[in-house]
């Protein structure tokens, strides 16, 4: 719990946006877990990771039941994939219970920096479903991208969503809107595995972790009902908005520029 009760509305403020960019393209962690850092110093990173999976799984749960109701993506390819992230999320976790504060940054930054590029220098990447693997080849893909990146979110988690909605458009062929949905059901996924792990360890602060998790519900609420009705192009120009800001803040702190 925050010393302050403006640090504490901040952070209610950080799980509203936070639900919102996710539900739309991924990545809320990244606004969620740096507003934990900055607001709970004292707390331990394995305190923090697990608080923000708590708050993060309230707003992926409302933004996959709404995306599988509004945008029907099948869920052949999607619930192995689930399958697959939960089981990578585990793993992670059980990592992620011994990685200093220092790391988180500089390994995110990378990711987005190359995650960014690539879409940017693809303009048409992700307007229409164009599948590039078909069959079992197609659901293998699809869950190794679970396997993979739920263990990153297990172990660090800010930006799985958008690296989930990236593997999906980038590899797999989706259109943006379609990598989204089926994103929400795989994050959704990684959060629970990871809190397999974190709940039993004692992990999670109940108290930030709930008040941010139904801000964040409602935000992934609002960014999911947005996203499906304005469809692919302004999925991906979020995107892109959203990765240039981490770029910008995670480079600045990595190097010394402001905390």
């Amino acid at each position: 719990m925050p010393d302050s009760p403006t640090v504490f509305a901040l952070l209610v403020v950080a799980g509203l946006l936070a639900g919102w960019v996710d539900a739309v393209v991924g990545g809320g962690g990244l606004i969620q877990l740096p507003a934990l850092l900055l607001g709970l110093p004292g707390a331990a990173p394995a305190q923090l990771l697990a608080t923000n999976k708590i708050a993060s799984i309230c707003g992926t749960s409302v933004s996959a039941a709404t995306y599988y109701r509004r945008v029907r993506p099948d869920l052949r390819t999607a619930l192995p994939m689930a399958g697959a992230a939960y089981v990578g999320a585990i793993g992670g976790a059980l990592v992620g219970l011994h990685i200093p504060k220092s790391a988180f940054n500089p390994v995110i930054l990378a990711l987005l920096v190359v995650v960014g590029a690539y879409t940017l220098l693809r303009p048409d990447l992700g307007t229409v479903t164009e599948l590039r693997h078909s069959g079992t080849r197609h659901t293998s893909y699809a869950v190794l991208v679970g396997l993979v990146i739920g263990a990153y979110d297990g172990a660090l988690g800010p930006g799985t969503g958008s690296f989930l909605v990236f593997a999906l458009v980038g590899w797999l062929g989706y259109a943006f809107l379609q990598a989204s949905a089926k994103a929400k059901i795989a994050n959704f996924a990684t959060n629970l595995g990871a809190l397999t792990v974190f709940v039993p360890q004692g992990q999670v602060l109940w108290v930030t972790g709930l008040a941010m998790g139904g801000a964040n519900l409602v935000g992934g609420y609002l960014g999911a009902r947005t996203a499906v009705r304005l469809g692919s192009s302004f999925v991906r120009a979020v995107f892109m908005m959203v990765v240039g800001a981490f770029i910008v803040r995670l480079g600045g702190s990595v190097f010394g520029v402001w905390p």
